[in-house]
């Protein structure tokens, strides 16, 4: 008859196996060789890492958002009582 140590042994061999399996598993093969960034095998689901150039002025949008509301803060003058 098998006793509890050896199920208990048994058991725990069998979980560091899955364990092990389901990390070898979980991780991709995405690897640096060369200044290459190879796929790993989940590269189609991946999201795009593509950034499109823009203006060498980072704050462009907002440098012009403060002027429009420059613009429209200027107070005009008040017609002249008779």
């Amino acid at each position: 008859m098998i006793s509890n140590e050896l199920k208990c042994r048994g058991i725990r061999i069998w979980l560091a196996a899955m364990g092990l399996g389901a990390a070898v598993l979980g991780t991709g093969c995405q690897v640096d060789m060369a200044g290459q960034t190879l796929p790993s095998p989940w590269y189609l689901t991946d999201d795009v890492q593509y950034f499109p150039a823009g203006t060498e002025f980072l704050l462009s949008n907002e440098a012009a958002a403060m002027a429009e509301q420059a613009e429209e803060i200027k107070s005009e003058p008040q017609p002249a009582v008779p």
